[in-house]
Order: structure tokens, then C-alpha cells, then sequence
């Protein structure tokens, strides 16, 4: 057997959110102690975005993993998810976005290595990465006791592999704010004490529990208070300081790999990956500047440290709402430009361009992800797996019988290939070059690989 794609009802129902890639997050802004937005700085990046990936060890090894929205209501959350469901940047532009139920949508990845792709093999049908993103339900001070919809937002926070943490940095009459005042700090403190309290509640039954296994496991009685076993000890100690402290569980660097093993089991809301996107005015936003941003920045690096988006949901509302005539949606982003200039700001440092693209590959890049390509004049398609994954279960993203049939995969990695093609929308021209390679059971995919998957279905048992 050779390359087939999976049956097409698969695609809406079961394996769509698979469907995404990784991108390394090489715009990400880090912040001094001013209100501008300084000069990107590459190194550093880079050194922040393995911090960033680092979180993911506490998540599932899966590749249906999805990101949250977490934030104080009427912050943005709905209009940001709904703007980076209908996501129009390029990548995006001709493909339909899926809500899923009301809180609930899929984000196309934007991936300039699958549009070529499609762009050359000009097939019948494109399936891209997509990213899912899920609107939880706004959070008030005391949801950790249930107040507002505190157990329903637990539940909710409980269900995602990773958190956009959202919080509001503008002023609007129209906007009502539910403490009547705008103080991202405030706000960034009632969310984490919320998840951190929530934490503390969630180890207090962690170590009752790991008791009563040992008490069991030893025969001893209720009325002993039984040694526990060092990794867990450690691993709980070092847990129960940091979400005293009101810091993620997961921007502490210093764990084993024994007493991570020992936190997934946890249950803990601190442990999943963490993005905070501050919500803007469209004229700080343009100005790249804001009092709060150093303040946010110097909050965040007292807790733990992170990843800070800025943008704006009213400038990026007003850029969607023109995504028909992109005439107009030009005329706007020039206007926009204009008025930069008139503030005497210049340089590649004030470009007006949408954050949305940025948003979802960061969402990515939190969870590990990142994807390979399976091309062909009926279908391009990109799939979502995890950093590290092997060629079978690389394929078993595919359809399970091609990861039980599994006999070689055919790779080209995609730099290759647009270096070779030489125009042709096949592999002759690649394989001439001798860089089409066939790799076994224990190859490591890498980001844009273009594979072929070959099987034998026959081997599948009958029952």
C-alpha cells in the first residue's frame, strides 16, 4: 500500500483538531522597563520560547491538545475568539472555520509552507492545521468557591492543555469593567489567586489521597500518619511553595523528570501553559506603547515569568470586519500607518500588521506542536503531531491501520523540496537530487516533513 488520506467524515468529527503546525515564535516582544516595545532581540527568543515549551511536560501526549481563554468578564474573550475563528490572514482566506458548540472554535494555523505546498500541487481539496481554542467562561474573584460560574469555569479550565491568560488594558465607557475600574495588575492577581487557591484545594486531596494508598498498601491503620515516598514528598513541597507564593506551577525550572511524573497526576490548573495577551486601545496599540505594559511585564516576571502578547481586539475587529474588500481593509491599515507617522514614530518597530497569526502559532509553540505535510494532486493536507513523535504514530494520525501496517515512511523535508522542484508539483526532481530518504520504525518526524506512508493493511488480525 502507499499514501492514503483518512475517510472524509473523519475530518469534521474526530480528527480535524489534529490538524496543526508549530512555528517558532521568533516575534515574540520582551518588555524593559518602558512603555515602548523595544527591538526584537533574537537570542532571547529563542532562549524564551524553549521556556515556554518547557510547561508542556506537565500536559497530555496527545494531538488533539487545545488552548483556553482565562480571563475576567468583558475583557475580550469572546470578540478574540471569534476573531481568530474567522481568522483573515492570508493563510486563512479561503478555507470555512468550524465553531464548534457556542465557547468553542477552531482557528486556522497560519503556515506559509502549506500554502506553497497547495499553491503547487493546485489539488482538489486543502486541509489545513488548525488550532482549537476554547472561550471559558469569565471568571470573578471567588470561583474557586463556586461563586458566579466558578465549578462550571473550573470544569471548563480543567478540559484545556494550555491557558490564554486575556486581561484588560483599555478604557471604554461602553465596556462596563466588573470591579468598575481598568487595572490589569488587579486583575492579573484575582485570576491567578483564583487558579492558585483552586491548586491548593486540589493538593490538600493529593496528599490525603497518596495516604491512604500507602496506609493500604502497608496495612496500616486510618489513625497512622504514614512516611511518604521522597519524589512525591519533594514534588508536593515544592508544589505547595509556589501556589502559596501565587506562582504557576509550571514556570518553575528545577524539577526531575521523577517528580514531573509524580505532578501530572496532580490535577493541577498551575501546570498547564500559560500566554498572557494584554488587550489594548487601537492608539497604544498602534503606538506600540502603554503605561501598564511595564507594569504587567514586572508582574509577570515576579511571577514566574511568561510570554506577553500585546494587541488590540478593537483595532483587529475593525481590520476583520473589512476582510471583503481588501481594497478597503489596505486604505485602513494605511490610515493606520499614517497616524503612526503623525505620532513621529518610524522604523520596522511601528509596522501595522495583525497580532491574530501570532496569537495562534504561540498557542502552538506552548503546546509542543507542529506538523507534516502529505501532498498529491487531490489533497494537501497538513497534520498536527507532538514534538518527538515517531514515523508510526506519525502515520496512525492518518488512519490507526496505517501505524499497525506500518512499513517505511518516504520523507522530504520541505526546504528541500521547494529548493528543488524546479516548478513540478512531484518529487522526481528531489529524488534526483538524492534527498527523498526512506526511514524506519525509530525516526523522529521534524517540522515540515512531506511524507509518504507506506503499509500493509493486510497485517491487521482479524477478531
Amino acid at each position: 500500500g502507499g499514501l492514503g488520506v483518512g475517510p472524509p467524515a473523519i475530518f469534521v468529527c474526530e480528527v480535524v483538531i489534529a490538524y496543526r503546525t508549530h512555528k517558532s515564535l521568533s516575534d515574540t516582544p520582551h518588555y524593559p522597563s518602558t512603555s515602548k516595545m523595544p527591538p526584537k532581540n533574537k537570542k532571547k527568543e529563542s532562549d524564551e520560547d524553549a521556556k515556554f515549551m518547557r510547561a508542556a511536560r506537565f500536559g497530555r501526549v496527545k494531538n488533539d491538545l487545545k488552548m483556553g481563554f482565562v480571563g475576567l468578564p468583558n475583557v475580550g474573550k469572546s470578540t478574540l475568539t471569534n476573531l481568530l475563528a474567522g481568522a483573515s490572514h492570508a493563510e486563512a482566506a479561503n478555507y470555512p472555520f468550524c465553531t464548534i458548540d457556542p465557547n468553542m472554535v477552531q482557528a486556522i494555523v497560519p503556515d506559509q509552507k502549506f500554502k506553497y505546498l497547495a499553491d503547487t500541487f493546485k489539488p482538489s481539496s486543502v486541509v489545513p492545521a488548525v488550532l482549537k481554542i476554547v472561550d471559558i467562561a469569565g471568571l470573578i474573584r471567588g470561583a474557586s468557591e463556586g461563586a458566579g460560574l466558578g465549578n462550571a469555569f473550573l470544569s471548563h479550565i480543567a478540559a484545556v492543555d494550555g491557558i490564554f491568560h486575556l486581561v484588560r488594558a483599555f478604557d471604554s465607557d461602553e465596556v462596563i469593567h466588573v470591579d468598575d475600574s481598568v487595572d490589569p495588575i488587579r486583575d492579573l492577581e484575582t485570576i491567578q489567586s483564583e487558579l492558585c487557591l483552586k491548586d491548593k484545594e486540589a493538593l490538600t486531596k493529593v496528599i490525603e489521597r497518596e495516604k491512604d494508598r500507602v496506609r493500604k498498601e502497608k496495612g496500616l491503620a486510618r489513625s497512622v500518619d504514614p512516611p511518604l515516598g521522597e519524589t512525591f514528598q519533594s514534588a508536593y513541597d515544592k508544589c505547595a511553595k509556589l501556589i502559596e507564593a501565587n506562582t504557576p506551577v509550571q514556570t518553575y525550572e528545577d524539577f526531575s523528570m521523577a517528580e514531573v511524573d509524580v505532578i501530572r497526576d496532580f490535577g493541577l490548573i498551575t501546570t498547564k501553559p500559560q500566554i498572557y495577551i494584554v488587550n489594548m486601545s487601537k492608539k497604544n496599540f498602534l503606538r506600540k506603547g502603554s503605561k501598564w505594559l511595564p507594569k504587567i511585564q514586572n508582574w509577570v516576571n515576579e511571577h514566574g515569568g511568561g510570554q506577553i502578547i500585546p494587541m488590540s481586539c478593537e483595532f483587529e475587529q475593525e481590520l476583520f470586519d473589512l476582510k471583503d474588500d481588501k481594497d478597503a481593509q489596505k486604505a485602513f491599515l494605511q490610515q493606520c500607518e499614517e497616524e503612526v507617522k503623525a505620532m513621529g514614530l518610524t522604523g520596522p518597530g511601528f509596522a501595522v500588521k495583525s497580532v491574530i497569526p501570532r496569537i495562534i502559532r504561540s498557542g502552538r509553540t506552548a503546546l509542543c506542536l507542529q506538523s507534516f505535510y502529505t501532498a498529491g494532486p487531490k489533497e494537501v493536507r497538513a497534520w498536527t503531531i507532538m514534538k518527538g513523535t515517531l514515523a508510526p504514530q506519525a502515520a496512525g494520525v492518518i488512519h490507526s491501520d496505517f501505524e499497525r501496517g506500518f512499513i517505511k515512511a518516504e520523507v522530504c523535508n520541505f526546504d528541500d523540496f521547494k529548493e528543488l522542484h524546479e516548478g513540478q508539483a512531484s518529487m522526481a526532481k528531489v529524488k534526483e537530487a538524492g534527498k527523498y530518504r526512506q526511514e524506519g520504525k525509530t525516526y523522529v518526524m521534524n517540522e515540515g516533513d512531506i511524507v509518504v506512508f507506506m503499509h500493509n493493511v493486510t497485517t491487521a488480525k482479524k477478531k
